[in-house]
This record gives structure tokens, sequence and C-alpha cells, in this order.
């Protein structure tokens, strides 16, 4: 009897073609719907994440546990043969020296405590999106030479072409330098505008007396930070590690977990809503034939098998229906994790709200198994009304009522 029923549901599924048709679309659209809304807000937390990052630091930042937990120059690496294996790892694009430190900058007008940065300018644009958002002057060449943040410039009154005192102490004890304003960083980011200072390299270890670098910056593929950071840590002294992207921003990465957990709510109310819609696309199916099925239980069949019937037409339409909508949903998934398609797009349209989160013109969705079991989630709930709704209305139907239908 379930044999038979399964094979008349099939049978009714081929035949009623249109209706069959539009329940699998709707299925389809609400799994496809689904996927794609779980690789958009993971996709806009990496994108997010990954802006941040190179813009604090970089994707992956090397460093000894001493500056990670009090960051001192007298915690600096200990020296930088580190860089070249680094490089020889195979996710690794590009590994940068860097020398962070702190000093009391001055100007003819005000005086403020500086964070800064020395960095190599010929390559610190392959692990950091900060020189490529100098929009006044031109990115540092030479020692002597600074770049700062635009409203950290308005705060010390200074301009292009006007010099800032430097005071800072070090290994090498209290140090004093002039340098020349030579461009301003305006990414949009209030951290980085009111607090970026950028000076060469060889300045800083002048100033400080450090001969290495405290930390190297790597450059990763998108998405392996915390695998390559992991493999490194592997290999790396015992006194030095890699850092990926989550470590290096927690505060951030909190803000997104709370982010995330609201999502789920949405999450749940965009369940509910597919349920909706697939439930009301079988009653109506169910509403349609309701002269057909009085003639089905007219001839003999009982209510139970005839709600079975039911119960398997939707169940077949809705697992056809959910096949192509998975296919579809990650093969889209894929294809805009690969192609930075939506990022121009998003950044035209909202390029101030994006540049203060960090987000440059690269936007990227994420492709995650689990979203297999949010799409399957959705689909049960949706399945469940559909089959509950329509087999209580054909357990109740009055073969000689239905028949006058129509």
């Amino acid at each position: 009897m379930c044999r038979a029923v399964l094979v008349l549901a099939w049978r009714n599924l081929l035949r009623q073609r249109r209706r069959s048709m539009l329940l699998v679309i709707v299925v389809g659209f609400a799994t496809a719907g689904t996927v794609f809304f779980w690789g958009f807000v993971d996709g806009f937390e990496h994108s997010v994440m990954a802006g941040h990052a190179r813009f604090i630091g970089a994707p992956v930042l090397v460093m000894t546990v001493g500056q990670r937990a009090d960051p001192d120059v007298e915690h600096a690496l200990s020296d930088l043969s580190l860089v070249a294996q680094l490089e020889r790892h195979p996710a690794v694009a590009a590994a940068v020296p860097r020398l962070e430190f702190t000093g009391l900058g001055r100007s003819a007008y005000a005086s403020a405590p500086l964070a800064l940065r020395g960095v190599d300018p010929e390559w610190e644009h392959l692990v950091s999106d900060v020189p490529q958002h100098v929009r006044e002057g031109r990115m540092l060449h030479a020692p002597g030479e600074a770049v700062l943040g635009v409203d950290l410039a308005e705060r010390l009154d200074v301009r292009i072409g006007e010099r800032l005192a430097l005071d800072t102490s070090g290994i090498a004890g209290p140090r004093a330098a002039g340098l020349t304003v030579v461009g301003l960083i305006d990414s949009g980011m209030a951290f980085v505008d009111r607090g970026a200072v950028l000076v060469h390299l060889d300045q800083a270890r002048a100033l400080t007396g450090v001969k290495t670098a405290t930390a190297v910056a790597l450059d990763v593929a998108r998405g392996r930070e915390e695998v390559v950071a992991a493999e490194l840590n592997a290999r790396l002294p015992a006194d030095v590690r890699a850092f990926g992207v989550r470590e290096l921003l927690g505060p951030v990465r909190e803000h997104f977990t709370a982010h995330s957990n609201r999502m789920l709510v949405i999450g749940g109310m965009f369940a509910v809503f597919a349920a909706m819609a697939v439930t009301s696309t079988v009653l109506v199916s169910v509403i349609e034939r309701t002269r057909e099925f009085g003639v089905i239980a007219a001839l003999g069949l009982a209510p139970g098998p005839l709600s079975a019937m039911a119960v398997a037409e939707a169940v077949l339409g809705t697992v056809l229906g959910y096949g192509v909508g998975l296919v579809a949903g990650y093969a889209v998934l894929w294809w805009l994790s690969s192609v930075n398609v939506l990022g121009p797009l998003l950044f035209a349209s909202f390029d101030a709200a994006f540049a203060s989160l960090g987000l440059s013109g690269d936007f990227y969705m994420a492709v995650q198994p689990a979203y297999v079991g949010y799409a399957t989630a959705t689909i049960v709930v949706a399945a469940v009304f559909a089959i509950l709704v329509p087999a209580r209305r054909l357990w109740r139907l009055e073969p000689a009522s239905a028949m006058r239908v129509g």
C-alpha cells in the first residue's frame, strides 16, 4: 500500500507539472535564499575582520610572546632570519618587518602622545591598506619623513611640509628627531585617522636602538589567516608566535560574535516565512484539486491513504526543491567567494559606511558546510507545515461536498 501511494504521488507530480514546478521553485528559492543569507552574513564578517586587520595590523603578525603581552621595544625579535623562513611557507605572499614604538609629538602649537609604526615604505603596501589611503601629499620615502592620520594632524595643527618634533625613549635611551610631514591618511576609520603615524623603519631603529623589528607582518590568502598562523606556530621558536586576525582583533571579534547571535534570530524569522510560503503553495494546490480528491475518495480511497498520497507529493516536491536550491545556492556562493562581484557594487552605493568599517572595494561571500544544516532546518520546518495542514484538510474531506466544488 505504501509503495502504491508513493507511485501514485510521483505520477501526480509528473501529471501536475505546473503545480509541481511551482512547489520545487518555492522550496528551491527558500533553500538557496537560506544558504545565500548565511554566506552573506559570514562573508560580511570575514571582510570586515580582514579590512580591520590590514588597517590595525596585518592578516598575520609574528612577534615575541612578550611583545604581545606587553608592547615594548625591549621585547623585539632577536633577529630577522625568520623572515626568510616565513616567506618559504606556500601560503605567505609577503613578510614585512615593522617596528612599533611610542613617543611624544610636538608641533609649533600642540603636542600629543603618539603610537608610531616604523615601516619599509617599499613593501608596506603588501600587508597594509594604510598606504593606499594617503589622500594628501604622498607616502613617505626616506628617514626624516612622517605620514599622519588626518585627524591627528588637525589635533597637532600640523600640515604637509611642516615639521613635527618627536621625543622617544628606547633601548638606546632618550632620543629626539625632527620629521617632515609628507602625507595625511584619510581612511574614514576613526582609530586610523586619529592615531596613525608612519615613519621609515631605519628612522625607527635609530630612535629606539632596536636593530631588528618588533613584528613581522604577513600577507596570506584570504580566509586562511588562522590556519596559516597555526601551521607557523608549529615551526617557530617557543618564544615567538604567529597571531591570526581573530586573535589580533579581540574586541572586533566579540562584536561580531554578538552580531552573529542576532543574525540567528533573523535567520529564524526567515525560516518561518519560508515555511509559510511552502505551506501556502501546497495548500493552494490541495484546494484547487478538491474536486479531484473528492472523486478519488468516492472511488474508494480512504481518508488515510488519500492524506498519505498528498503528504507524499509534498515530501517528494520538497525534496526535489531542496536539492535544486542547495546546488544553486552553493554554486552562487562559490562563484561570489572567488570573484569580487559584490564589492564594487556595494562600495559604490555605501562607500562612506564601508570605509568606516574597514572595508575596501573587496567583498567576498563565505562558503561553509554549516549552511547545509541551516537550510535543512528551514526546509524541515517548512515541510512539517506543508504536510500537516493539507493532510488535516484531506482527512476531513467529504467526497460528496468535494465533488460539487468548482
